[in-house]
């Protein structure tokens, strides 16, 4: 459909940068991602501005410094290798990601008011859980939820989705402040594994509107795809047999509360309830050694 909010791999960084998305390029005002493809010895240097980041390890490992502050991120082979460390840098800070061997890097950010230090959280620290049942099963990796990690506005984490499976399903918004909704802009950043014999995989992710908001979007997805969701229901996100999906989630708010309230779209909702008479999907966790919790939502 080529939808605005879809952006193909490479349509909107400059080198070193693969993605460049700031509220200024999204039209909205809170969320950004940058991803960062760093040769072997190669370094970016960035500023935070009015954004706190989550410096997140995509592949390979990394020296994050700032200001006299040095951490090291041991990082991972590839996003379907469970989760990974990752560094906090607050807002109004300068800070260098280098890179011995080279790697990709996500720079997960959103605009805040609380200055918080600059800090390191150990891969061991991230829960991993086990979202829905059967087709409906996947994988999530809280790092940076609201429940989970300190931090002013920022929510982000991680969704793996084996071959064949759907997730952000059935459908859901959050895009009111409300008892029972919060407004929260959100990114989703892809990357699809290869197939066993090394082809390109590929996905499709929807979302749509209320006839109050409309918003059209159903796209083919692949590696470095990123689709931006300023309001309406979103799901799902559909892995095609044979290529596991990994997504990269960022959201912020406007609102006061940093929380992930969500609707779904009623004429699904009863699916959840599908999910008690199914088992979780034997292929998960994918790549850990950790167990993860269980959980129906």
């Amino acid at each position: 459909m080529n939808s605005k909010y879809y952006l193909p791999a490479r349509s909107t960084g400059e080198a070193p940068f693969t993605v460049a998305v700031t509220p200024e390029t999204a039209g909205w005002s809170e969320s950004s991602l940058w991803v960062v493809e760093l040769g072997p010895g190669e370094h970016v240097e960035h500023r935070s501005g009015d954004n706190e980041i989550l410096v997140v390890p995509l592949s390979g490992s990394a020296e994050v410094r700032c200001a006299d502050e040095t951490v090291t991120l041991a990082g991972r082979r590839s996003v379907f290798d469970g989760p990974t460390d990752f560094a906090y840098v607050g807002v109004d800070s300068s800070f260098r990601v280098a890179s011995a061997a080279g790697g990709r890097f996500a720079l997960c950010g959103a605009r805040a008011t609380r200055r918080m230090p600059f800090r390191y959280v150990p891969a061991a620290d991230v829960p991993v859980e086990l979202r829905g049942a059967g087709n409906c099963s996947r994988q999530v990796h809280n790092f940076g939820t609201a429940d989970v990690f300190d931090a002013d506005s920022i929510i982000a984490c991680e969704v793996i989705t084996p071959g064949g499976n759907w997730s952000s399903y059935p459908a859901h918004k959050h895009d009111e402040n409300t008892d029972a909704e919060s407004e929260l802009e959100e990114i989703y950043y892809f990357e699809i594994d290869e197939g066993e014999t090394g082809t390109p995989g590929f996905g499709f992710h929807r979302v749509y509107g209320t006839p109050e908001r409309p918003i059209e979007v159903l796209e083919e997805v692949r590696s470095g795809d990123v689709v931006l969701v300023p309001h309406g229901y979103h799901g799902p996100s559909i892995a095609a047999p044979g290529y596991h999906m990994y997504y990269l989630n960022v959201m912020a708010g406007p609102g006061p509360e940093r929380a992930w309230r969500i609707c779904d779209d009623p004429a699904h909702t009863w699916l959840r309830t599908s999910w008690e008479h199914q088992e979780i999907d034997p292929r998960l966790p994918l790549h850990t050694g950790r167990p993860p919790q269980s959980s129906g939502e």
